[in-house]
């Protein structure tokens, strides 16, 4: 099942049939441990609806936090080593891909994340930004894996690359994450063969292309959410991006009017246009 928020509410779709979601906000839907057995007994009373506002989609967030952990793919490690090795900060990312404690960091607040089809952003004071496609978790208040969605972890590399200290500035910035098109709803995980790819697409030719699957991640997400929650609440729930495996080269730069396509199935395409 997937799971829409939109602005006339939030809506199921199940094997090609949409049902609306009543009589409950998107904070207190996303946020039940009960949340598939509650979804799917929507689906049993078969109350389906042929209207589904599809041009009204938004993130699937509301009073959430996204938080984000890195270096956890091998792709990643390589290029944090590279684009900081002049300022000494090579070995701390090879550190922290062979360490039991995984890098994790604070992305975005909810009213700061932006949906399908809204502008992503670049920093002004940047030269070198690029899109991190990245499968990312539900996690009810209680560390609960409740379903899956796409992430967009815009950063700008040359600033986390001046001083790996610097890394909060090149991360979290306006425009600087984007979720959706859906949150999958499983009680299970991805498979391990599942594709994660992007395309970035300017002045109608396609610019950049990568994937990758999850069996090329070092992390198990749920050690990951195993430490996110040592010392920390979220009773709204959160969102976890899992790291990203495919990083542009490092010639490559993102620019105004570049569309960033995001397919992870089954969740589906997160697409956004870089302001």
């Amino acid at each position: 099942m997937r799971l829409y928020r939109t602005q006339q509410g939030p809506y199921l779709l199940n094997e090609n049939l949409y049902y609306r979601v009543e009589g409950t906000s998107w904070d207190a839907l996303i946020t039940r441990e009960d949340l598939h057995d509650y979804c799917r007994s929507i689906v049993d009373r078969g109350d389906r609806t042929k209207c589904f506002p599809s041009d009204s989609i938004l993130a699937p967030i509301e009073s959430q936090e996204v938080w984000a952990a890195g270096v956890t793919y091998y792709r990643s490690r390589s290029a944090r080593i590279e684009e900081s090795k002049d300022a000494g900060g090579g070995d701390f990312y090879d550190r922290v891909y062979s360490a039991i404690r995984p890098e994790l960091f604070f992305k975005a607040t909810g009213p700061r994340v932006v949906g399908p089809n809204a502008k992503v952003k670049i920093r002004s004071d940047a030269t070198w930004s690029v899109p991190e496609p990245e499968m990312t978790l539900l996690i009810s208040p209680k560390g609960t894996i409740l379903g899956y969605t796409i992430g967009n972890d815009m950063s700008s590399r040359d600033i986390e690359g001046e001083n790996p200290l610097y890394l909060p500035q090149a991360k979290v910035y306006d425009g600087s994450c984007a979720l959706g098109p859906c949150i999958f709803l499983s009680p299970d995980s991805l498979p391990a063969l599942t594709r994660i790819e992007i395309q970035i697409v300017r002045n109608g030719e396609t610019a950049f292309s990568g994937s990758t699957s999850l069996s090329e991640l070092k992390r198990d997400p749920k050690t990951l959410v195993s430490f996110l929650f040592r010392d920390n609440s979220f009773p709204h729930g959160c969102f976890l991006m899992t790291g990203t495996g495919v990083v542009p080269p490092d010639s490559f730069t993102l620019a105004s009017g570049d569309e960033v396509r995001i397919v992870i199935e089954p969740i589906g395409t997160l697409a956004n246009v870089v302001a």
